[in-house]
């Protein structure tokens, strides 16, 4: 499981430090593709195939079925971490999230979401104040 929040940068070259705390689980190689709200996700290769399977079993007759399937799948690269604990990204993907300096990494359960830290402090500063809200619209989830 992946969790907590650290700040890094990309540096010139599009490589970003993976947080030690992660390397465990990415050794081997992961999956980076576009996330929602303008972040990137990083998922284990296990956790892939299983998002995968799921994503192969949507119905190709709905349209937002494989709209969301080609925006998904057509950002997806796997990458490997190198000796020093980077992950070379993709120009498309930086750009696509606008990671051009100083990036959040975080880790949300079974994935990594890496986010510019502008739209990381502006998307929690806008979901802050409906935290509590949002809680209720998800307590019958048994949260």
């Amino acid at each position: 499981m992946f969790m907590g929040e650290y700040q890094h940068t990309v540096d010139t070259k599009g490589r970003l430090i993976i947080p030690a705390k992660f390397r465990d689980d990415l050794d081997g190689g992961f999956v980076v593709t576009r996330g929602l709200d303008k972040c990137l996700f990083a998922y284990t290769m296990d956790e892939w195939k299983r998002l995968e399977e799921k994503l192969k079993a949507l119905p190709v007759t709905k349209k937002d079925a494989r709209a969301f399937t080609r925006f998904f799948f057509s950002g997806a690269t796997e990458v490997e971490l190198d000796k020093q604990g980077r992950v070379n990204l993709p120009a498309n993907l930086l750009s696509y999230a606008g990671l051009e300096k100083d990036c959040v990494v975080l880790g949300v359960s079974s994935r990594i979401e890496i986010w510019a830290k502008e739209a990381w402090e502006g998307y929690f500063e806008e979901s802050e104040d409906s935290f509590n809200e949002i809680a209720e619209n998800l307590i019958d989830f048994d949260i």
